[in-house]
């Protein structure tokens, strides 16, 4: 039998109960649940910084043989252009289409959310303007080990080409031997020829800082584990980062409308991850019943049953909420990552929803249908950065430049009133810099 925490609005310790839920779910196992032996996560990530920063190729190619149990040296980090080959000869042809056709899916997507410049906005003899540039060379950072996600290839790579991107490098850990050949397939399927078998904290290190093989990129993206979380966050400023990633999360909002067997099935769907949270709000105590009964069925299907266990029983819980705006107001609290909403209002939920990663409307759109096809990235804030963060896009990967333009007259006209604020800043020679033009 699950034990899954059952928190109802009716008990004195409601708000207690949330916090700590809200807590699980934002820290998602990230420091192995702060247990004195858990390893130290910061101190082991800067210290492999150090050596890639040091020891360069000789320094990753031996971090990435002992690390990810490989046989790996400077003169094979790089994958062959035939093994890229191989691996996409070998792709069954019917999944070879499904991919193309995700793929597709992803590009229509982020071309039609790519934002466009506007006009310049023109004030006499002033112009005022935006520029939007592509980043020119990103990495893309492909989880390996006991998380394969070839599918982050696509919904990495394919945001960066639709905005512009000249260079995209994929990096993943050869667990065990070798990079996940789906990834590499993907990678030869979407014209990416360079890619590096290397994971973790190494390959964030080396992306960012170089190698004699591997040149800086100027963001990485992909989600990863907790070191290469951490890496991240201590190479941000050396390298643009996407996201710090923790692990992945649902919230449900769901009431007597949904179907508790398929609202069970999402929950262990983000379980099974592991670390992974599920959590569904609702104000109906019978669907909250019947959804823990069939997370007991469906459990004892699943390959994973004891790791999916172990996550639904440490990070996730059905909570019995006032209403559904109730339900809409914890949404907005927990600032999940992936967020459903199933009920016989899901327009008038949505429209109370301020923070959250992606929205999935409706009985027949599980997350699984944005992690693989729909068209936008799978790669979400988690950890309640939903409140500040959005998802990957291909919006992310440009960058902008303010566009001034000013005629004589208009400088003449404004320079005054500049050198006036100028001199009240204490900057003298901002000032000059204005007084000299318009005083000739």
């Amino acid at each position: 039998m699950v034990t899954l925490r059952f928190i109802s609005f009716a008990s004195p310790s409601f708000e207690a109960d949330i916090a700590e839920l809200s807590m699980l779910l934002r820290a998602g196992g990230l420091t192995a649940g702060g247990s004195s032996d858990a390893p130290d996560v910061p101190r082991i990530v800067g210290n492999i910084i150090a050596e890639v920063r040091h020891g360069g190729d000789r320094a990753v190619a031996e971090l990435t043989s002992r690390l990810d149990r490989a046989t790996v040296d400077a003169a094979s980090l790089r994958i062959r252009p035939e093994e890229l080959t191989r691996s996409h000869r070998s792709l069954d042809p019917k999944l070879l289409e499904v991919l193309r056709q995700a793929a597709e899916n992803i590009r229509s997507y982020q071309q039609h959310i790519l934002v466009q410049a506007p006009a310049p906005l023109r004030v006499g003899g002033r112009l005022l303007g935006i520029r939007y540039t592509p980043i020119e060379r990103v990495g893309v950072y492909v989880p390996g080990g006991r998380a394969l996600y070839p599918s982050t290839v696509l919904m990495s790579v394919v945001p960066a080409q639709v905005a512009g991107v000249r260079e995209i490098v994929m990096v993943s850990p050869p667990t065990g031997g070798r990079i996940h050949p789906l990834a590499l397939a993907l990678a030869h399927e979407l014209g990416v020829r360079e890619v590096y078998q290397v994971g973790g904290a190494v390959a964030v290190a080396a992306l960012a800082l170089g190698t004699e093989t591997i040149r800086p990129v100027h963001k990485i993206v992909g989600p990863g584990n907790a070191f290469v979380a951490e890496a991240k966050r201590q190479l941000f400023g050396t390298v643009g980062i996407d996201c710090i990633a923790g692990p992945s999360e649902v919230f449900v909002i769901a009431d007597d409308h949904a179907n508790p067997a398929w609202v069970a099935a999402d929950l262990l769907a983000q379980a099974e991850h592991n670390p992974g949270s599920a959590v569904l709000a609702t104000p109906s105590l019978e669907l909250g019943r019947k959804v823990l009964t069939a997370l007991d069925t469906q459990l004892a299907e699943l390959e994973r049953t004891e790791a999916t266990r172990m996550a639904l029983e440490h990070y996730s819980g059905i909570i019995i909420t006032r209403d559904l705006a109730h339900a809409c107001e914890l949404a907005n609290l927990f600032a999940s990552e992936h967020l459903e909403i199933i009920t016989g209002n899901d327009e008038g939920c949505v429209a109370q929803i301020r923070h959250a990663g992606a929205i999935f409307l409706g009985a027949h759109t599980p997350v699984p249908v944005g992690d693989y096809f729909a068209g936008p990235s799978h790669v979400l804030p988690t950890g309640g950065t939903a409140r500040f963060s959005s998802p990957l896009s291909a919006n992310e990967f440009r960058k902008s430049s303010s566009l001034i333009a000013y005629d004589a007259e208009s400088l003449a006209e404004d320079g005054p009133k500049i050198v006036d604020f100028a001199r009240h800043e204490g900057l003298t020679a901002h000032a000059a810099a204005v007084k000299v033009r318009i005083d000739e």
